[in-house]
């Protein structure tokens, strides 16, 4: 039997080099080869929700071969980056995906970045198929003066910094300031808000059940950080916020700060809350109740011993990032004032001439996600930042796919990611079936293989992954964690061949 993960084709693949030109084959073995050889093969790149979704449902071909590249050394993208470390039971999606790469049939080969150790040509040449479910890699820039300045940093630098993600390990925020801004009022903006006001203690897990896995280098700068007050701002309205009641009801009850919300925000929208969606309904109603309501007694004293606050600026827009009198960091931001022409959600914002300052020692920069081209072959569309496609077939480019924020934009959480991977993965499913994709013989990641040995490229496996994964769970109980993420390549890479 193949090793796990290997998958029984290439259990049969491999003797074939070392068979001579009408050597005999052992009874059956043949036909047995044949069939395989001639089995699908997919390669799938992109190893988080969208990845192990679409690999998930192409399993259902009975003969189907899935490879699953990442550039990373681990797996499951966002669940592991860009989920918040005190959202742990979002993460228990990790086991549908490990269950997904234990399949014989479903290989993980990670450290390897597709248009650089390998080409898509070359990806196509070796599958029958290749489905691009590489997420969305980049931030969009505000494209405003004043961006470079040290203390403006993207909130996904940020999010990867205290999940782990290596790339972000030595970002080093100076988070020696009392004010924050955060650009954006998504769900990743709460998160930022979140992780920047909440008590370290409650990180650590003294205070509460659930402990983190956030990064030691993480803990330790926010211990240490000077950050009592952070807005977040919007260019529109309470009626277009972004973010979903979940996280708004946890920055509401988080210990420690208090939300400074402007009821004159919210005058007004009583009979346009009447008639709202119901999950938008129940958003802006906790938002007024939490404007007007007047404070208790024992919640005024509460709030006066509480030093932390978070509050929502909205219809402002930035305009310029403020230096310091030496030049040397941010000292704040210019907004300019908008309002909305317009109604509901496609009400637009735009600008009433006015401006303000807002005095702040840190930006962050969280207006969207963004996906890269990957390879000049595949068409892509820079202004959407997506894969155009049809169904997740990319437009104009047979036997290539897509699926997730690349195929549809950086929307949506994971079951929306689920099931747009699986409608992908019916279509390919449904392209065998009827032909479209042409069968002819194919050695999938065998021929891969070869190319990455003459490349001096170490892929890293699933079996690889639960070495890395088993050290970290190891550090993590000395430390009273869940797990304490190893953040250096090079170290893992010691780690996986020792």
């Amino acid at each position: 039997m193949a090793p796990r993960g290997l998958g029984c084709w290439r259990w049969a693949a491999r003797p074939r080099a070392l068979l001579l030109p009408g050597a005999a084959f052992p009874f059956g073995f043949r036909q047995l080869f044949c069939t395989l050889e001639l089995a699908p093969h997919i390669c799938v790149v992109g190893s988080g929700p969208a990845g192990f979704y679409t690999a998930q449902h192409l399993l259902k071909h009975p003969q189907a071969q899935v490879d699953i590249y990442e550039k990373q050394l681990v797996p499951f993208g966002l669940v592991r980056f860009g989920v918040a470390p005190d959202h742990p039971e979002v993460k228990n999606v990790i086991n549908t995906f490990t269950q997904t790469a234990y399949s014989p049939r479903c290989a993980f080969r990670g450290n390897v970045t597709v248009g650089r150790d390998v080409s898509m040509s070359e990806l196509q040449e070796a599958y029958h198929a290749v489905v691009l479910s590489y997420g969305a890699e980049d931030h969009r820039t505000l494209g405003i003066p004043g961006e470079e300045l040290p203390g403006v940093i993207s909130a996904r630098d940020f999010v990867g910094w205290y999940n782990g993600l290596p790339e972000n390990r030595k970002l080093a925020p100076n988070l020696n300031c009392d004010t924050a801004l955060i650009l954006g009022q998504g769900n990743v903006a709460l998160d930022v808000a979140r992780i920047l006001l909440t008590p370290t203690e409650l990180l650590e897990g003294l205070l509460i059940l659930q402990k983190t896995d956030i990064t030691a280098e993480a803990l330790n700068v926010l211990e240490q950080s000077q950050v009592q007050r952070v807005w977040i701002v919007g260019r529109r309205g309470p009626l277009q916020a972004a973010f979903t009641i979940k996280e708004l009801r946890e920055m509401i009850n988080l210990p420690g700060s208090q939300p400074l919300l402007d009821p004159a925000d919210f005058s007004g929208l009583e009979e346009l809350i009447k008639v709202a969606p119901r999950p938008r309904k129940r958003l802006l109603e906790l938002l007024v109740r939490t404007a007007l309501k007047p404070p208790e007694a024992k919640g005024i004293d509460r709030r006066a011993e509480t030093p932390r606050a978070w509050g929502l600026r909205f219809l402002r827009s930035p305009q310029k990032v403020l230096a310091s009198p030496d030049g040397g960091r941010v000292a704040g931001i210019r907004l300019a004032v908008m309002k909305l022409e317009g109604s509901g959600e496609n009400a637009q914002a735009v600008p009433t001439g006015a401006v303000e300052d807002v005095p702040c020692g840190l930006v962050l920069s969280s207006v969207g996600y963004k996906s890269r081209p990957i390879d000049p072959t595949v068409p892509f569309d820079p202004k959407l930042g997506i894969i155009p496609n049809s169904e997740g077939r990319v437009l104009g480019a047979p036997g290539l796919y897509c699926s997730g924020w690349v195929k549809r934009g950086p929307t949506g959480v994971i079951a929306t990611t689920m099931n747009d991977s699986f409608l992908t993965g019916q279509a390919l499913l449904q392209d065998l079936e009827e032909g479209v994709l042409p069968l002819g013989p194919k050695l999938g990641y065998a021929m891969i293989e070869p190319l990455l040995k003459n490349r001096g490229v170490q892929p890293v496996s699933f079996e690889d992954w639960e070495k890395l994964d088993e050290e970290e769970v190891a550090q993590g109980q000395v430390a009273g964690k869940p797990r304490e993420k190893l953040v250096d390549p090079q170290q893992m890479l010691r780690i996986i061949r020792h």
